[in-house]
């Protein structure tokens, strides 16, 4: 990588520390300790390298939603943001290529008519997802028939799928596989409604920071560390993403 210049110092580190929002509502790229509840993941990894190539220590702000870390973005709560990127973000959020891709799908109950993704977008047909989720604006964006009903988080939409009989629940698919476990009778649909991106950013008006921030995130895609990262944590069903 290049040598970080003044202006991007000052952008990431403006006080000698950078500050990395990150949403522990994604379990496939963050995790606490249990007992601790010391942080750590795939998202969390990456922030402290960056920390690391800049000399500075690093402070993890938690957020428990990606909603909540997008929405905090105008409120001068971290320097670096790991998340989804979506349009609707980019409004406040400079993002750069994405580093991980994660495929989402649909989970239907086992008596259900519905067989691809493509049926799940019809008249009378509910579908239950992570409200403010990369894929719940997505799907506001894209779907025409069918009615979402808005959760909190990917456990509570997964329990009001059960609870209510809701006829589908959008998700992302490694999420979906470990839920397959508590209801194996349910079938994932194949193929995928989209992938979730994910990338990091910066609150909007930092330009020299974002430039450093996107050569780092493609400097760890190239050198194999997303990669490493990722069999570290056990993690699976993720995908690094191509160069940008």
């Amino acid at each position: 990588m290049t040598e970080i210049s003044a202006a991007a110092r000052s952008d990431l580190a403006p006080n000698d520390k950078l500050r990395v929002g990150i949403n522990f509502g994604n379990e496939l790229l963050t995790r606490r300790d249990p007992v601790t509840r010391a942080p750590g993941g795939i998202a969390p990894d990456l922030a402290w390298e960056l920390g690391r190539r800049l000399g500075v220590p690093v402070e993890i702000v938690s957020y428990e939603s990606a909603g909540a870390l997008a929405d905090s973005a105008t409120k001068g709560e971290w320097e670096v943001g790991f998340l989804g990127v979506e349009p609707q973000r980019a409004n406040v959020i400079d993002f750069t290529a994405p580093y991980v891709e994660i495929e989402a799908t649909y989970m239907v109950h086992p008596n259900s008519p519905l067989r691809t993704v493509a049926d799940v977008d019809a008249k009378g047909v509910r579908i239950v997802l992570s409200e403010k989720s990369a894929y719940d604006l997505y799907l506001t964006r894209t779907i025409k028939n069918a009615t979402l009903v808005r959760a909190k988080g990917g456990n509570g939409a997964f329990d009001q799928f059960v609870a209510e009989k809701i006829e589908a629940l959008a998700s992302l698919k490694p999420v979906l596989i470990r839920q397959h476990q508590d209801y194996p009778e349910a079938r994932i649909l194949d193929g995928r409604f989209t992938a979730v991106l994910q990338g990091a950013g910066m609150p909007k008006g930092h330009a020299a920071g974002v430039k450093f921030l996107s050569a780092y995130i493609e400097d760890v895609k190239a050198s194999g560390l997303v990669a490493r990262v990722m069999e570290s944590n056990g993690i699976k069903g993720v995908t690094v993403a191509p160069k940008a």
